[in-house]
């Protein structure tokens, strides 16, 4: 990927370092690990609704934690910048995208952490991976999770952590389009195997989101070199439901899934790099 002639975002807070924040209650978020907690939370007996931040309590969803300010620090090292000029290549060509259509497009803020982080949603740790809190809308990244896309899932490459940060803020253009809310107040009435399936649609959105994101910056400011969008769909792949519960217990449960197969994952990205278009992303109009 072509990055370093990008615009680097303001919009960044580096909060590497810094002490990790006591635990608390999760909250609603979206995230490319989070399938992970749901395979465990059914081997412990545990609600997998419970780690989605879908539980209610007391008839009500549960509500944001108070979160201190945090001043923002922008970040020095080269992963820092990397990501950091990612994210303004996404502010530019969402803002384009949004400004064709009429609207303004609020870009959200990336926190870099590391070992765990408290949001708007919740305290949550590195484990659950990146997510995106609509409470505060802000993407939650620890960089170390880069490290286990390559070595792990062996979904390495630095346009692969491209697609997994334009995933997270597709889930922030969902909630700007309102999308986010629709799909949270249909969960809240749904069945547990009900709300999983909004979620696979919620997710596989977002990847095509993240598609369209790559055809419109490649189109405009030429940062696709050879083998990139391969290493994308590489790492659709590598944190597919199906792939993952294999590795992890051995079999696939597909009631359970809440992000999409590997095969989804990969056609809704490439539908959204294909098309460039936000009406080919009706997920929830798909068979």
């Amino acid at each position: 990927m072509r990055w370093r002639n990008s615009r680097e975002s303001q919009n960044v807070e580096d909060n590497r370092g810094q002490p990790p924040p006591r635990g608390g209650g999760l909250g609603m978020k979206f995230g490319l690990g989070t399938i992970v907690l749901v395979v465990i939370a059914y081997f412990l007996g545990i609600d997998p609704r419970v780690v989605m931040g879908l539980a209610e309590v007391g008839g009500q969803l549960q509500q944001p934690a108070q979160q201190e300010s945090v001043p923002a620090a922008a970040p020095s090292d080269e992963m820092g910048q990397f990501v950091a000029r990612v994210l303004g290549e996404t502010e530019d060509t969402w803002g384009e995208i949004f400004r064709a259509g009429g609207q303004e497009y609020p870009p959200p803020r990336l926190v870099l952490f590391s070992e765990a982080a408290q949001s708007a949603c919740g305290f949550a740790s590195a484990a659950s991976g990146p997510f995106y809190c609509p409470g505060d809308q802000k993407v939650y990244i620890d960089l170390a999770f880069f490290r286990q896309l390559e070595t792990e899932f062996h979904a390495g490459g630095d346009f692969a952590m491209a697609y997994v940060l334009a995933h997270e803020v597709g889930h922030h253009v969902q909630t700007v389009l309102g999308i986010s809310d629709k799909v949270r107040a249909t969960q809240q009435r749904a069945s547990q195997e009900q709300a999983n399936q909004l979620q696979v649609r919620m997710e596989l959105q977002a990847d095509c989101f993240a598609g369209v994101w790559a055809q419109h910056a490649n189109a405009k400011r030429q940062i696709l070199e050879p083998g990139d969008i391969e290493e994308a769909m590489r790492a659709a792949a590598a944190v597919g439901d199906d792939v993952i519960q294999k590795r992890v217990q051995g079999y696939v449960v597909p009631e359970s899934w809440t992000h999409g197969s590997a095969q989804q994952r990969q056609q809704w990205f490439s539908r959204g790099f294909e098309s460039g278009s936000l009406q080919a992303c009706d997920t929830f109009a798909a068979s």
